[in-house]
């Protein structure tokens, strides 16, 4: 049996990353039109290093959660740095995430003096991770889904040395769709539900376990309601770019977006995951709640983080992309990611070095769980030793 690993101390310093953008519009709140800035801590500990892992999300927030501390208490440099869009992603572009990602890399590289960048993609910041890194070895995009010109092939974006995928899922136009309701069928009338087909229905005659043919038919009506919503969306966009209007926005609501029938089956990816439940709470509740995944957005935002066929930031797609090393870390109790998430990006990064740990009995968070927290971490720890 191994020993605990010894706890180092470490300072906790926030700092901002400001630099300029050309905007045709504004899609936060508040500050100078123009101007970005990215609200970041660094975790630095006592003892040097020429290596720094950097973690975003989409939307942030991550700053004080388990991992980046137990990181820290175990003698890693950690960044975590929020993405523009802090707390809020209803017209969240992931190009834009992309392009904030960049901006702390390099700061960390220039500013700061750390030769090596580890990402470490917590979550959403997976894919994010995956996307960054895609173009940053391989630059593609010169547009988001919508057309409106963002140019990643002239961002000269810095490659990471290597990828953490961490409690991660596939992405997020690949997770809402497992995850939208599909028993929606008529968004202008979402609580009229097709009762053969909504998961929360007792008078549903499908009820959990299921069968292969009910999910089979499921996952294919979640898909068309995905790109329902965006051929929509696409109407919209034409519709005001046909008037003039090309910088026009429409914000709208979906309803339904918590309904996967792995959150009430446990038969389907069996693993230690509480049963009933979702990372958020009670997913009924939370499939109509304020925090469900996608609940408001707007047109561009939409085709840019949720569209299935469309968003560039696919997991799956971006991992096929990537070259470095990547570590994959798969909580056993994870109740948002289940065990196919981390299998399938595995499967796509053909072109990666991969290692696999799984942390046994370790939920989504690490929620009360510091064990588990600091056994992720020495994982990490051990990786980077062989790996760096």
């Amino acid at each position: 049996m191994s020993e605990a690993p010894v706890k180092k101390k470490y300072q906790r310093i926030p700092y901002l990353i400001v630099f300029q953008e050309q905007a045709t519009f504004k899609d936060t709140y508040g500050g100078a039109e123009g101007a970005v800035a990215l609200e970041a801590h660094l975790l630095k500990p006592d003892t040097p290093s020429d290596t720094v892992v950097v973690m975003m999300h989409p939307i942030g927030g991550g700053a004080w959660l388990p991992l980046p501390a137990a990181l820290a208490k175990q003698g890693v440099h950690v960044i975590y740095c929020n993405s523009r869009y802090r707390g809020i992603d209803n017209a969240l572009i992931m190009e834009k995430c992309a392009l904030d990602l960049g901006a702390c890399v390099r700061d960390a590289k220039e500013r700061l003096g750390y030769k090596k960048v580890i990402l470490g993609g917590w979550s959403g910041g997976g894919a994010l991770s995956l996307f960054y890194q895609a173009e940053a070895e391989n630059p593609t995009v010169t547009q988001t889904p919508a057309g409106d010109p963002i140019d990643l092939t002239k961002a000269n974006l810095i490659p990471a040395d290597g990828i953490a995928l961490l409690a991660a899922h596939l992405s997020r136009n690949l997770t809402l769709t497992e995850w939208i309701d599909p028993s929606v069928t008529d968004e202008s009338r979402p609580f009229e539900r097709d009762p053969e087909l909504n998961i929360y229905d007792p008078a549903n005659p499908n009820q959990a376990p299921y069968s292969a043919e009910y999910i089979a038919r499921y996952r294919q009506a979640q898909i068309a309601r995905n790109r329902r919503i965006t051929a929509w969306v696409k109407a919209q966009l034409a519709e005001l770019k046909a008037r003039g209007l090309h910088n026009h926005e429409r914000g709208f609501v979906v309803q339904g977006t918590m309904a996967d029938p792995r959150f009430i089956d446990e038969t389907l990816e069996p693993s230690d995951r509480r049963p009933n439940y979702c990372m958020l709470g009670d997913p009924e509740v939370v499939n109509d709640g304020p925090v469900g995944l996608a609940r408001f957005s707007t047109l561009r935002s939409w085709l840019s983080q949720w569209s299935y066929d469309d968003s560039n930031a696919d997991g799956l797609k971006c991992a096929a992309r990537i070259s470095v090393p990547m570590l994959v870390i798969e909580n056993s109790a994870d109740d948002a990611c289940t065990p196919s998430h981390a299998a399938r990006l595995m499967e796509a990064a053909v072109n990666a070095p991969q290692t696999h740990a799984v942390i046994k009995g370790a939920n989504h968070y690490y929620s009360g769980q510091p064990d588990k927290a600091a056994e992720g971490a020495a994982v990490f720890v051990e990786w980077m030793k062989a790996t760096f």
